[in-house]
């Protein structure tokens, strides 16, 4: 008793999705004895389901993150049919017997109808009602603490992602951009070679930050009221969402403004994908409201910069676009190489901070 006690303080204690993933595997490889545990992604791409792992922890080792490519589908759902049938059929578990002899216990994570997370033990022996109900009651706090992590990096009025949020996914990706160029440097003989990788050609895939404001916004508030003001930008947000890739992130800042973290992919593609969202906002036909178009700057994720001059950067390139007739897209490197803006440290007109 004094165990779980422990481990649903532990739970309960962190503000982070992850580290609350590592402490729920933690308190069950403990308390079930399992071989293995592994807390899942149930992600859906062209209608199919697939299973990724977000952390695992083995018998007498250490619980870890795993590296997650949002671009890969994962392992299919299809090659677990107890599983499939338990999420079909809204089951509060399921379990399969390998010809090997392992047994796997899956735990689908229910919010309301649906599961996208999913807690899986493997073990050689049995798994007892005492080891499930304990489980069980495990992933109930589990489940309703991530429910309440969910809402604290929610945006009420539209759902997305909010600014705290974007602060650590930002911090991540530049954290794995980082690490692929220590790679990369470490394998190339001298100091200029290392220097020349700082010039990355414009084909090779990055990580993009992309800042999104809706024109003339104040005019709309003004002129339609509040009511259709808000509701402009919960349909900006479905078309955020729709327009881009399930690995893209999506969040919102306040006000008009949106950011969008991109995940590797080459400038072409970038271009591609943001102004593809630019020309859905423009063929909508909003409510009372009519035409509604946005402004867009971009800019590549780069490990040698920080985050604020990341996001100057990006904003530079909006700013460039409302000034230049709106409705556009700009890429801020585009720009400074066409004599459009001058490379600068920081930018004054950057209103993030």
């Amino acid at each position: 008793m004094d165990s779980l006690l422990k481990h649903m303080v532990d739970m309960t204690g962190h503000r982070d999705h992850a580290m609350l993933d590592i402490s729920v595997i933690s308190a069950v490889q403990e308390l079930a004895g399992a071989a293995q545990t592994r807390i899942l992604t149930i992600a859906t791409m062209s209608g199919q389901r697939y299973l990724r792992p977000r952390a695992s922890i083995v018998k007498g080792g250490a619980a870890r993150l795993e590296e997650v490519d949002e671009g890969a589908p994962g392992e299919t759902l299809a090659r677990h049919p107890e599983l499939e049938r338990c999420l079909a059929e809204h089951l509060a578990s399921a379990e399969a017997l390998a010809d090997d002899g392992t047994r796997t216990l899956w735990l689908p994570i229910w919010i309301g109808d649906e599961a996208t997370t999913c807690l899986e033990l493997r073990n050689h022996a049995p798994y007892s009602s005492h080891t499930v109900h304990t489980v069980a009651g495990i992933v109930g706090v589990y489940r309703n603490f991530q429910n309440l992590l969910d809402y604290s990096e929610r945006d009420s009025l539209t759902g997305l992602l909010n600014r705290k949020t974007f602060d650590d996914h930002l911090a991540r990706m530049l954290h794995c951009a980082h690490e692929q160029k220590q790679e990369q440097e470490a394998r190339l003989p001298g100091a200029l070679e290392r220097r020349q990788l700082q010039g990355q050609p414009q084909g090779e895939e990055k990580q993009w930050l992309a800042v999104v404001d809706v024109d003339h916004f104040k005019a709309i508030n003004d002129k339609f009221g509040h009511l259709y003001g808000d509701e402009v930008l919960i349909l900006i947000a479905n078309l955020l969402q729709s327009s881009f890739r399930v690995e893209d992130r999506v969040f919102r800042f306040g006000g008009e403004e949106f950011v969008v973290l991109l995940r590797s992919t080459t400038l072409e593609n970038a271009w591609k994908i943001i102004d593809r969202f630019r020309t859905n906002v423009e063929l909508h036909d909003f409510p009372q409201v009519g035409r509604v178009t946005v402004s867009v700057g971009f800019v590549s994720i780069s490990a040698y910069d920080p985050p604020v001059a990341t996001l100057g950067h990006a904003d530079q390139a909006l700013y460039f676009a409302k000034s230049s007739g709106r409705n556009r897209v700009c890429h801020y490197d585009d720009l400074v190489s066409h004599g459009m803006l001058q490379a600068v440290t920081s930018n004054d007109t950057a209103e993030f901070f």
